[in-house]
């Protein structure tokens, strides 16, 4: 991997002074069509070293928060010994008061992500933005499949499910449908914006499946699915996100790169600041961070949630 994110100077990568970690996941044990997904976070970070980093909207240069860049996670014995290295990783970073993200690899790492999240931040809510629904409890033999990547969210956290449009039928038994928006209704229906934000608590996860992308503006990714969201109506959600909840993490996963094919890269190292941007917009870079995490001994989240949670 690159010695700094982005080649931001040293002094800003180092992990004293960073405000954000970013912590890559080279893994593609179990997707099931398209290989490649491992050699993700490398295309993502040469994509970030080649991107100007003063973002218009914003009129900010979030970099100056610090970013440290921390080794890669590459235990791949089995799906379940690299969800459990993920979910450790995570955890030690979040207990080191770091607002913490995480880019993949497949979406199976997102259970280890999650997992961390859901103990450290009471009454979470995990924001799905996808293509597919993630919701079988195993495929191919694993509980730790791409297949499965958020079950256990399903089952231990508020699971929003955004830009749904492939499932298999035996996810139905599984699925919220009240808190799940599918890609054929939010393009008829500009209000899924506020609807999916209000059904969220205060303390809100994303977990970013590249796939949720249209794939005339992202098409390497594992599993392209026609009818996926554009570029200014995901910012526009984000945004709104960000401002209106504490988002306290992300994981990107499911770039799949092409060689011949170098904008789906690029998308992904842009999302990425840009999510960062949004997170940081009010922040002076010389201010201290506090993740709000308030637990040095016990876990704060051994409940699931419940409708009657103020939210």
């Amino acid at each position: 991997m690159e010695n700094t994110y982005a080649g931001i100077p040293e002094e800003l990568a180092k992990l004293e002074q960073a405000k954000i970690v970013l912590i890559p996941v080279p893994y593609d044990g179990t997707s099931t069509w398209q290989k490649g997904a491992d050699k993700g976070p490398k295309a993502f970070l040469d994509a970030s070293e080649n991107m100007e980093l003063y973002d218009i909207e914003t009129g900010t240069e979030v970099y100056k928060q610090g970013v440290f860049l921390a080794d890669a996670v590459t235990e791949d014995a089995s799906p379940e010994a690299m969800v459990e290295a993920v979910h450790q990783a995570t955890k030690k970073y979040i207990k080191k008061n770091k607002f913490v993200t995480i880019f993949g690899g497949e979406h199976s790492i997102s259970i280890g992500t999650i997992r961390a999240f859901n103990e450290m931040y009471p009454s979470l809510t995990v924001l799905h933005i996808d293509a597919h629904a993630d919701l079988r409890k195993e495929y191919d033999g694993s509980t730790c499949n791409h297949a499965c990547a958020v079950y256990e969210a399903s089952q231990n956290t508020n699971l929003i499910q955004v830009g749904i449009r492939s499932m298999d039928i035996i996810e139905k038994t599984v699925m919220d449908e009240e808190k799940t928006y599918f890609a054929h209704d939010m393009a008829i229906d500009d209000t899924w914006m506020d609807s999916a934000i209000d059904q969220m608590t205060e303390n809100v996860f994303i977990t970013f499946d590249l796939d949720a992308f249209d794939p005339s503006i992202l098409p390497s990714t594992g599993t392209p699915e026609p009818g996926g969201l554009l570029w200014y109506e995901t910012l526009e959600f984000l945004k709104q996100v960000f401002e209106e909840k504490n988002v306290v993490g992300f994981d990107i996963v499911e770039l799949c790169p092409n060689k011949k094919e170098k904008s789906s890269d690029f998308l992904a190292a842009k999302l990425y600041y840009k999510m960062l941007s949004y997170k940081f917009v009010n922040d002076d870079a010389e201010a201290e961070y506090d993740n709000n995490y308030e637990n040095p001994k016990q876990k704060t989240n051994t409940l699931k949630f419940t409708d009657d949670d103020n939210y």
